[in-house]
């Protein structure tokens, strides 16, 4: 079972990491821009964070391995449509059949919180978590010579043999009776919430990029506010609602969601975008080419991560979910604070973040992803890992257009407010986790 599990998750993951590094690949062979090719991925994150909140509810209804065998079998169609794509919108199209697997990881975590013990469960769930970082960086380092040596088709026919293994493993493995709820998908809502959180992405990549006055950012985001209110009194009056309007006002509910978007409106975006164009800065950075860039500052962050996060699933079950989280935060704002200071010193600011190794994807991701399934309420245990995986693509989407406009001035001074933006957006994630409330244990485990 759990082989299929993280079957599953690495071909959603590997559809973002071995791409990325053949964009450049893609435009040539396809005869267009960059720009074009990028929106390709831009929309695969977008659909994929629309279904991760949509489908995992509606797994609490249509049982999980049936799910997950759908959005694998979409996974396969859209990427064999990329394999034999003859232009950038048939590779589009693809693209947005494949985001439908962005569902994988949560009902990946609620098939194993449903199926192990509370430490059997921590050890797995880091280990799922460690192949959400990339395979220990190497992923990407593949993903780019299959792209310099037999083209990027040959990357999508890789995740499509891997995407079919995982539909064999787990139509064989997973267990068929997780899970099945009395009442009926909340369809309305999910329509709802699906257009405020498109709303909102695009909102704050437009807004980011053309200034925040302008007429379409205005419209888009105003619009999210209105379907945030819509959708708060639509769920008042279902039956059976995503999520019911009295959780997402609990402590044990919404503060982990605001905890989530901030760390990762502060952490990704630091390690993904701050400090690879300090590296590559010729004049104010330190002037490495991307490959030297990616060794230095994301492959040992990865690899670390990749061990500790186990590690993190087997120890916070013991000594309380929530301690390990705020250890977490607290390390992590303590390591982009010695980067902010001495952003000009590269090997210290090498040894900060290859200390996030340990203490953001180790110990912060483990935690806010195990209590995501853990605070979920009993009658809808879908819901918060739906809207908790929501939080992740929104603090991503919220943290690149605070702190990228800044780090890409190219400028020292810009690199070091970017990082300073960074930890008062960790300090926000802290704060929140304090608020978490939870009963001291849920079935033998210290929560």
């Amino acid at each position: 079972m759990f082989a299929a599990l993280l079957l599953s998750v690495l071909a959603f993951q590997l559809n973002s990491t071995m791409i990325s590094p053949a964009i450049p690949e893609m435009a040539r062979s396809l005869g267009t821009s960059v720009d074009r090719v990028a929106l390709s991925q831009t929309l695969f994150f977008l659909v994929a964070g629309i279904a991760g909140v949509v489908l995992s509810r509606f797994s609490d209804y249509a049982g999980r391995r049936t799910v997950l065998i759908w959005v694998l079998a979409a996974m396969c169609v859209g990427t064999l449509i990329a394999v034999f794509a003859p232009n950038v919108w048939v590779l589009i199209v693809g693209r947005l059949i494949q985001g439908a697997s962005g569902v994988t990881f949560q009902i990946a975590y609620l098939v194993l919180h449903e199926t192990m013990t509370p430490t059997q469960f921590g050890v797995a769930l880091g280990v799922i978590i460690a192949a959400n970082g990339g395979v220990a960086g190497v992923d990407g380092l593949v993903g780019g010579i299959l792209s310099d040596t037999l083209g990027f088709r040959a990357i999508f026919a890789v995740i499509a043999a891997l995407s079919l293994l995982a539909i064999t493993l787990a139509a064989r493995y997973v267990p068929g009776t997780m899970r099945r709820s009395a009442g009926r998908m909340d369809w309305l809502g999910a329509i709802v919430l699906s257009a405020a959180l498109t709303c909102l992405s695009v909102g704050l990549t437009n807004g980011s990029a053309n200034g925040w006055t302008s007429n379409w950012a205005r419209i888009l985001l105003s619009g999210t506010i209105l379907l945030a209110v819509v959708f708060w009194h639509v769920e008042k009056r279902r039956r059976d609602p995503l999520i019911a309007v009295k959780h997402l006002r609990s402590r044990q509910v919404w503060p982990i969601m605001v905890t989530t978007l901030f760390t990762l409106a502060g952490f990704f975006v630091a390690i993904n975008i701050t400090v690879i164009l300090l590296s590559q800065d010729p004049l104010n950075g330190y002037g490495m080419n991307a490959t030297m860039s990616g060794l230095l500052f994301l492959v040992p962050l990865s690899l670390i991560g990749f061990f500790f996060g186990p590690l993190t699933g087997w120890w916070a079950p013991r000594v309380g979910w929530r301690l390990v989280l705020r250890i977490g935060l607290v390390a992590s704002i303590a390591m982009l604070v010695v980067a902010a200071i001495v952003p000009n010193q590269q090997w210290i600011v090498f040894v900060a973040f290859a200390a996030l190794g340990v203490s953001y994807n180790g110990l912060t991701l483990t935690t806010v992803n195990a209590l995501g399934v853990i605070l979920s309420p009993k009658e809808s245990p879908g819901a918060l890992p739906a809207f908790n995986g929501a939080c992740f693509t929104t603090g991503v989407a919220v943290g690149i257009a605070l702190v990228a406009p800044t780090a890409g001035a190219g400028t020292l001074s810009g690199y070091q407010n970017a990082l300073w933006i960074s930890v008062a957006l960790g300090a926000v994630a802290l704060a929140a986790s304090l608020l978490v409330k939870a009963p001291s244990e849920i079935e033998g485990e210290r929560v």
